[in-house]
Formats: C-alpha cells, sequence, structure tokens
C-alpha cells in the first residue's frame, strides 16, 4: 500500500484487484478487498441481467449488442482478453455481442452505428478520468444518436406511431453505463449511479482490466471464467512474491530483458505469439511495456545515462514469417523475440476428423515456433550441410529469444501470461530505477492538440504556430472549401 508510484503520491496496486475474498490488505488504514469485491459483485449483477435477457432498453426489446467505448488500458486489455478467450463464451445465456471502439476518429463507431439497433444497444462508458476526449467524443456521438433515433420513431417501424414520447433521460439510463473513478462525473454525464462500476486512483489504467474495466470480458466469458482469470494471476503473484529468484519467472525474464538491452545493446523486442486467439496480445504489451518503462528519468528525477526500454511490437507468428522475420534473420538490427504457445489444443473438438486435422495444424505451428527460435539462436549451423553458403543465403544466428509455453490457453493461464509480463515490467523498472506507473509522456500532446484545435476551428491565432503546423492547419482549411 505504500505510494510507490512518486510522480503521482500513489499506491499501485493492481495486483489488490485480483486477491481472494478472505485476504486482507490495508491502504492508509482501510482494508480494501472488501470493496473490491463489492465492485465485482456489482459488475456481476449487471452481467446477469444481460445474460438474462433482462437488461432492455428504452424500448423494452433487451439488449443484444454491447459496444465498449474506451482507449488504451480501457480497451486494449479487454479487447485482447474476449478475443483470446472467445471459447469460453457460456452457451446458455441471451445473445449478446461485444464491440469496442476506441479511435476519436469515428471510424469504429460509425459503423457499429449504420449497422445496430439503437433499441438493442448499449454503451459501456469506460474512462478512469471519464475526461479523456476520445472516449467523450464516441460517446456524445452515440448518446446524440440514440435520442435522436429514439425519440423520433419515423427510423423504427415496430414502434408504434401513437407510442409514448421517450424521454432523453430514460434513453441515457437504459442505453449506458459508466466505468470510471470518478464517480461525479459520470453522474454529471448523466449515468445513473445504479449503472455506475467504480475503481480506484491505485490502478493504472494499464493494469485495470482485472476490475470493472473487465466487464467487456465478463460479458464474453461469463463471470465464472472472469474469476478463473483473476485466480491465474494471483497464482503468478504468489510466485513472484514467492518463489526463489533462480526459479522466478518474472525475475528471469526481466533479467534477460535487462541483458539484451543494456549489455548486448539490443534496442527492439518482437512478441510472436503462435495462436491466432493471442492475436492482439502484442499490441496490450506494446503499452503495458512502453507506457511503464519508455522512461528517460529516474525516480529520483535525474536523467538517466543508459537504455531503457526497447520498442516493442509483434505480430502473430505465422503471418509476422511472411512479413518482417525477413529482418530478424538478416537485417541489421539486432531484435529480441519472445515466442508463445500452448502446447494442447482442440481436445474439445467434437467431430474426430475435423480435430484430427486441427490437432495437425496445431502441431505444424508449433514445429514453425520452435524451427524459427532455433534458427534465430543458430542460424547457418541449424543445417548440416556441406561447404560454404553464398552470403545472400547465410543466417548468423546468435540472437536471443525467449519462449514462453502453456499448456492450455484457459482462462488461468492467460491470466498467469498478463502477469508474468506485468511483473516483468516493474523487475525492469526497479532495475532501470524508473517509475513504471506514471505517464507524463503522453500529457503534452493531449494539451497542444486542445491548442491546435481551436486554431482549426478558427478560434485561436494561427500566427503563432511554427510553419511546419501552419501549413497543414491550412492545407486542412483548403480541403474544407473544395
Amino acid at each position: 500500500g505504500k505510494r510507490v508510484n512518486v510522480s503521482e503520491n500513489r499506491p499501485a496496486l493492481h495486483t489488490a484487484l485480483r486477491l481472494p475474498a478472505d485476504a486482507h490488505l490495508e491502504v492508509e488504514g482501510e482494508d480494501i478487498v472488501g470493496a473490491v469485491h463489492d465492485s465485482l459483485a456489482q459488475m456481476e449483477r449487471l452481467v446477469q441481467r444481460l445474460h438474462a435477457g433482462q437488461w432492455r432498453g428504452a424500448t423494452g426489446k433487451p439488449i443484444r449488442h454491447v459496444v465498449n467505448l474506451g482507449v488504451g488500458g480501457s480497451d486494449l486489455g479487454p479487447l485482447m482478453v474476449t478475443h483470446a478467450l472467445a471459447d469460453y463464451r457460456p452457451s446458455d445465456i441471451h445473445p449478446v455481442e461485444v464491440h469496442f471502439a476506441s479511435t476519436m476518429d469515428g471510424s469504429q463507431l460509425a459503423d457499429y452505428l449504420s449497422r445496430f439497433n439503437p433499441e438493442t444497444t448499449l454503451f459501456v462508458l469506460s474512462s478512469k478520468s471519464f475526461t479523456t476526449i476520445d472516449t467523450l467524443s464516441n460517446a456524445n456521438t452515440a448518446r446524440d444518436w440514440l435520442i435522436g433515433r429514439l425519440t423520433q420513431h419515423a427510423d423504427l417501424p415496430e414502434v408504434s406511431p401513437h407510442a409514448k414520447p421517450i424521454s432523453a433521460e430514460l434513453i441515457v439510463r437504459q442505453h449506458f453505463i459508466g466505468v470510471s473513478a470518478s464517480p461525479d462525473k459520470m453522474s454529471e454525464w448523466g449515468i445513473t449511479p445504479d449503472h455506475q462500476l467504480m475503481f480506484w486512483e491505485w490502478v493504472g489504467g494499464r493494469y485495470s482490466l482485472w476490475g470493472t474495466i473487465g466487464l467487456p470480458i465478463a460479458l464474453v466469458i461469463g463471470m465464472e471464467n472472469f474469476r478463473e482469470l483473476l485466480a491465474g494471476a494471483h497464482a503468478m503473484d504468489s510466485h513472484f512474491r514467492d518463489a526463489p529468484l533462480e526459479d522466478n519467472l518474472p525475475v528471469l525474464l526481466g533479467l534477460a530483458g535487462i541483458w539484451n538491452v543494456n549489455f548486448l545493446d539490443i534496442r527492439a523486442h518482437s512478441i510472436l505469439p503462435y495462436d491466432g486467439r493471442l492475436e492482439y496480445f502484442a499490441a496490450y504489451l506494446e503499452q503495458l511495456e512502453m507506457e511503464s518503462n519508455g522512461k528517460s528519468v529516474t525516480r529520483q528525477g535525474q536523467a538517466v545515462n543508459y537504455s531503457t526500454c526497447p520498442v516493442l511490437w509483434g505480430q502473430l507468428g505465422p503471418n509476422a514469417q511472411h512479413a518482417f522475420y525477413q529482418l530478424l534473420h538478416q537485417g541489421t538490427q539486432p531484435v529480441v523475440c519472445d515466442f508463445i504457445a500452448p502446447l494442447k489444443r482442440y481436445d474439445e473438438v467434437e467431430n474426430l476428423d475435423t480435430r484430427r486435422h486441427l490437432k495437425s495444424q496445431h502441431r505444424l505451428a508449433l514445429a514453425n515456433c520452435f524451427a524459427q527460435s532455433r534458427v534465430l539462436m543458430l542460424g547457418d549451423d541449424a543445417l548440416e550441410e556441406d561447404g560454404p553458403r553464398p552470403e545472400h543465403k547465410r543466417y548468423r544466428g546468435n540472437q536471443p529469444s525467449s519462449t514462453v509455453l502453456l499448456d492450455k490457453l484457459t482462462p488461468a493461464t492467460l491470466g498467469s501470461l498478463i502477469a508474468l509480463y506485468e511483473h516483468k515490467v516493474f523487475v525492469q523498472a526497479v532495475i532501470w530505477d524508473i517509475n513504471p506507473f506514471d505517464q507524463w509522456g503522453v500529457e503534452l500532446g493531449k494539451q497542444i492538440a486542445t491548442d491546435t484545435q481551436a486554431i482549426i476551428d478558427g478560434e485561436g491565432d494561427i500566427g503563432r504556430m511554427d510553419a511546419s503546423s501552419r501549413g497543414l492547419i491550412e492545407a486542412f482549411w483548403a480541403a474544407e472549401q473544395q
């Protein structure tokens, strides 16, 4: 419960979100475990209403589509987990489809608004501060769409033209859930207290999927599986706390990264899952690692004179083999790779022939995963050939990689995998003496964007802008006048 986030004077206690109910953890004299489980219980009640078909929109129809409006940690974590665990969707529930809209340009949201019935669409407005412009711009558009469509029955042929008018207040109450650390701002926006889910200032956005920000996850996989996700993460927390250093997985992974960055001077890191369900895992780790450890100032406020977080990116391994593995094997930029794969898959497929074919494909994926790490390590020596090879066919080898194997991809093992990387980030932050829990590098851009928008809208002085920015704004003005 100590205030380890020194620049914001806050604790960092996302691990508390996955503590069992009988645990005890005090923050400044208050046991927070009870409040955590109260919030999960409230989330479970909302999930049960939606899964039972009891949550109805303003016209009385049950909700069929839930759109999560969030960005960063309010989007990437839930998006990644719902995709990875889609196989665990309960079969005996009212069908509710979960979607995600994060981009401030509205392109994702516009697609949903063109296809969904407003009577059966619910929006989850997820924002820790409830001031994030990306999310609020989408939320305001969604609210106006709902009010415009539902208060005018012309576009809703199934609603009688003599039906009682629907108020904007009722529409917002029945079609929005808020998830935030700021209940006052949720209420001010119009979200009823019964539909507000809380989390706390001591939970960083990129660490928040374990609590009420995980509502979309619970809607997809059910609360029982959601609790398995938490249990898997807690198991890794216990391992990190108790295991000796030489057997401690987060410590070993973190130290390998320190060696690669600070001793081998490798500045790039690729995440390569060999399972299509982990399609968004690399994008999730991009935020987790680079927003946490992409720092150049120590916890004491001094500039560092050593490298910290490398550039991290990735793709599904089988697809990346046909995209950027050329650079990994023969480029001039050294890259460290993490390969991730489950050992078992498709045991639940009922048709024997289909199961046999799918298991063969899984073995093919594993063979490629193991082969790529071998070639990175050995290069040309992986082949038993006589005589030298021409230079354009040479593989230098001696390139580091780690392979993380799961028994199966389940809610529990995914929870452990995510927590493994969370703790690895913390290990490296301790060694680099940086704060992994703030993100001041994202603030100035948002401030300048607000000033720039005022100028674009004709409410600011373009004369104070630099020549490059003036040119961009003037190009936009010219395009609007055509």
